[in-house]
């Protein structure tokens, strides 16, 4: 990779702001796009869930590169502040966690019942967003009174990193790597994907504590490997750290949140609701707003993502209702939020590819009217939103393939 040492962004005399990629593309990749037919079809093969859509039958791939288990609710417990659930807003730092719930709940769970504090970086079920460093240190505080440890999700820390330079008083002139350093200072325990943080397979566990290192260390070889590998191959180690070097360079971070900041914003503009600001991962579209004559119990965010592909060809991720588990009366737990995640990875997409994302988007926003429910016909009692399967409450799905045809004609 090149290295462009010029700060700043370029300004356009026509006042857009355009995120302009600081980067060559020497190796490319081809991709094909279905027509819409056979979108319709390879979405009933994969019983309408974008998880099992075949490769070669997706143009843009937005759906994620991580999944996670389900937890039972005696596990689970999320405190965020009130802002988290706005979805048009524009307080910079949403991934917050609220102070005064913190110690509400810590008085009402009892200290010695809470392992620890989990900060993500960033929140991914609100939307990518960021939190603090001024937050952090506050919960630092909390812990420290209580004997709790602090544990960071770093999977997209260099993001996070980048929005508290350019959103938080006091670091401006602050270097990427001067910040993440303060951050890791604050926490017990940092761990991280490689595949998110530094593009690499593997991942890590990091700790500051020679009380937490002790404890941990045994099990690292029966689960992993040698604690100075882990099972990782050398090569991996080596591309993990050549990675974790270039998440501190500004260039290459700033390119998925830029993107992400422009698609929202431009999505805002055409008036289809999405999360504002713009956060990490990817840009997230309200699937409750956008078809909110469905209800929730059949699953508007699974019939957006599936909508979408079919007029797009473009895979994104459910974060909704779909993708929690059932209460113990097998009831569903309705999600705070019901969400369509376009994942947006560095140095992937070009800007035309993102303005299709919108245009197609924008299309199905003018005849969403069209999109109908979902309902499970196929439902493993965990992973549900990976390997579950289920079909269409009406026969919208081909309405919503017809008048695509009928409006973009011989076009793809």
């Amino acid at each position: 990779m090149e290295k462009i040492s010029t700060k700043g962004t370029v300004r356009f005399f026509n006042g857009k702001d355009i995120p302009l990629e600081m980067h060559k593309v020497k190796v490319v990749q081809s991709i094909s796009l279905v027509p819409v037919e056979r979108r319709l079809e390879a979405i009933r093969e994969a019983g309408f869930n974008s998880f099992l859509l075949k490769t070669n039958d997706i143009f843009l791939d937005m759906l994620t590169d991580s999944g996670t288990n389900a937890q039972s609710d005696t596990q689970v417990f999320e405190i965020f502040t009130d802002e988290a659930m706005k979805v048009k807003s524009s307080f910079p730092f949403k991934g917050n966690m609220d102070i005064v719930k913190l110690e509400k709940a810590i008085a009402d769970y009892g200290s010695e019942n809470i392992p620890y504090i989990r900060m993500e970086a960033s929140t991914n079920l609100i939307g990518g967003q960021p939190f603090s460093m001024e937050n952090l240190k506050e919960i630092r505080k909390v812990a420290d009174r209580h004997g709790i440890k602090i544990v960071l999700d770093a999977s997209l820390v260099g993001e996070n990193v980048y929005m508290i330079k350019q959103r938080e008083k006091g670091y401006k002139d602050a270097s990427l790597a001067s910040i993440l350093l303060e951050m890791s200072s604050l926490c017990d325990i940092i761990y991280f994907s490689g595949r998110k943080v530094s593009s690499s397979r593997g991942g890590a566990i990091c700790t500051n504590s020679k009380e937490i290192y002790d404890n941990i260390k045994f099990l690292v070889p029966v689960y992993e490997g040698f604690l100075t590998y882990g099972g990782i191959p050398i090569k991996e180690l080596e591309s993990m750290a050549e990675g974790l070097r270039e998440t501190l360079d500004e260039h290459v971070v700033n390119q998925s949140p830029r993107y992400i900041s422009y698609m929202a914003n431009e999505l805002d503009k055409l008036g289809i609701p999405v999360i504002l600001p713009g956060g990490a991962l990817g840009c997230h579209v309200d699937a409750g707003q956008f078809l909110s004559h469905i209800p929730q119990k059949d699953y508007p965010a699974g019939a957006l993502i599936a909508a979408y592909y079919i007029v797009s060809g473009v895979r994104g991720m459910e974060r909704g209702t779909m993708s929690n588990s059932r209460d113990m009366d097998g009831n569903d737990v309705p999600a705070d939020l019901e969400l369509m995640r376009l994942a947006v990875p560095r140095r992937v997409y070009t800007l035309s590819q993102i303005e299709y994302v919108i245009d197609r988007l924008n299309w199905l926003y003018h005849n969403r009217e069209l999109v109908g429910g979902l309902r499970f016909i196929e439902e493993p009692p965990l992973l549900r939103f990976f390997i579950g399967r289920l079909e269409p409450l009406s026969d919208w799905p081909q309405k919503l393939a017809a008048k695509y045809r009928s409006d973009f004609g011989d076009s793809l």
